[in-house]
């Protein structure tokens, strides 16, 4: 599978891929794991280009049940990165940003921003519908991205992929990784 790059970045190819552990959370009270297209397209797409799928899950869309999920992972020990999909909307149910906005020790406000760029060439303005965000929780970095399958499929192979692909230069955020708890 190829990963858009992002204007200006580019791939050296002739340096290995940094495999980084990543967890899956589904958020959703309609779906179960035979039917969560998404979170399987995401566990596809990151095993795909080489990381490790550190755990999967689901959960409803609950506060509570959302924080000690996320909580569980980034104190573990075992997991770099969390990819989360569902719960980002607008409508009543939609709780995963006031569920992980209040833990985050750092935001990552450049994510939205681009991922609704990317969505918009797919979505037109229906992207003002989500409330993707992007930020670090205990030094592991969590992506929340929608439900739908081609939020998902954008959002990693525009987004997401390319900034953990540690052959992406001049930067990628796999080569941060070892500096985010530093005082």
């Amino acid at each position: 599978m190829t990963t858009m790059l992002q204007p200006g970045g580019k791939l050296d190819e002739a340096a290995q891929v940094t495999p980084v552990r990543i967890a899956v959370l589904t958020i959703s009270d309609t779906r179960d794991e035979e039917s969560d297209t998404s979170g399987h397209i995401l566990v596809g797409r990151l095993t795909g280009a080489g990381h490790l799928l550190a755990d999967k899950a689901l959960v409803r869309d609950d506060v509570g049940e959302i924080r000690a999920r996320l909580k569980a992972w980034t104190q573990s020990g075992d997991v770099d990165v969390i990819l989360t999909t569902g719960g980002t909307g607008i409508t009543g149910r939609d709780v995963t940003p006031e569920a992980i906005e209040p833990l985050l020790d750092k935001r990552i406000e450049g994510f939205s921003v681009i991922f609704h760029l990317v969505s918009y060439q797919t979505v037109g303005l229906s992207t003002l519908q989500s409330r993707a965000l992007a930020g670090l929780i205990d030094g592991v970095f969590v992506f929340c991205l929608p439900g739908s399958n081609g939020a998902v499929r954008d959002g990693w192979d525009k987004v997401i992929a390319p900034q953990l692909d540690s052959r992406h230069k001049p930067c990628n955020m796999v080569e941060l990784m070892p500096r985010l708890l530093e005082k």
